[in-house]
């Protein structure tokens, strides 16, 4: 859908081509995704860490399965996460930018959410190992509503709100 910044489009501000417009959310989306990747690349390398430690072997066996899981999950968050990357390293030049935003767009989301799994599930097993109460379930879904209204409620309420139609 072309951009041609006269309301046409049902956009208004910008004057710019789809090529353009294609460009530049190339630009933001790259920055988007720097961020993620840092935090899933740090919190996966901790993670693959975890089974060659002494404590390991003293994780009963619905820990061992989490953290499988959790690994897992890391796994997939960051390929994700990288995919954009190699996304725009394989279809650079071909002139299909606007394309390439938008697969690249999906994959970011994708892992986003697989962040927010791998997140969850490691929140889940550090907490069963470090105490055995029963307010550890209540907890994580704490920590996940708060992370679901930062990462996704806000936005959307934010995007509602202030997008004319």
């Amino acid at each position: 859908m072309p951009v041609s910044g006269d309301g046409a489009s049902g956009r208004r501000g910008r004057h710019e081509t789809e090529d353009e417009r294609a460009d530049r959310m190339w630009g933001e989306l790259i920055q988007e995704v720097r961020v993620a990747q840092m935090g899933v690349q740090i919190l996966f390398a901790f993670l693959l860490t975890v089974v060659f430690t002494p404590k390991y072997d003293t994780l009963d066996s619905t820990d061992q399965t989490i953290y499988i899981v959790t690994v897992v999950l890391g796994a997939a968050a960051t390929g994700a996460l990288i995919g954009p990357v190699s996304l725009h390293r394989l279809v650079s030049g071909r002139r299909i930018k606007p394309r390439a935003v938008e697969w690249a767009s999906r994959l970011t989301f994708v892992g986003l959410v697989l962040l927010l799994a791998t997140m969850t599930s490691s929140l889940l097993l550090i907490l069963r190992v470090a105490t055995q109460d029963g307010y550890v379930p209540w907890l994580v879904t704490a920590v996940v509503v708060w992370y679901l209204l930062c990462w996704f409620g806000i936005p959307l309420w934010t995007r509602r709100r202030h997008t004319t139609r």
